[in-house]
């Protein structure tokens, strides 16, 4: 089976995942040099059960729960650090249709999703 190139995030309801149940969801196979995707390995916790949030933690994934709907969202690898330290978006201005200016802070304090495309 092969995996794309960029794995998006995960939503699971427990933190309980096997190797090979990581490796369909994120790209990265866990084996004993740690996990691998490609050339790239990085080490794990040796000895034990797998540990989801070591894994996660080591690639740089952010792991965040919404304790109201049980739910855990584990973000894709940020092998490099370009790792976002914070949920705060930085400020974004943009010309909309009518042309009137948008700028992201307008939407401070509500849940917003950030949709982007690219034509390449």
């Amino acid at each position: 089976m092969t995996q794309p190139d960029t794995v998006p995030e995960m939503i699971v309801e427990n933190l309980e995942m096997t190797p090979t149940e990581f490796e369909r969801s994120t790209g990265w196979a866990i084996k004993p040099e740690g996990a691998c995707k490609g050339d790239v390995c990085v080490p794990l916790a040796r000895g034990g059960a797998f540990d989801l949030r070591d894994a996660a933690r080591r690639l740089g994934m952010a792991v965040v729960t919404d304790e109201a709907s049980g739910s855990t969202a584990i973000g894709p690898e940020t092998i490099g650090e370009r790792a976002l330290t914070t949920a705060v978006a930085p400020e974004l201005v943009l010309s909309g249709l009518d042309g009137k200016e948008f700028r992201l802070s307008s939407l401070r304090g509500k849940k917003v999703v950030v949709v982007s495309w690219a034509p390449y």
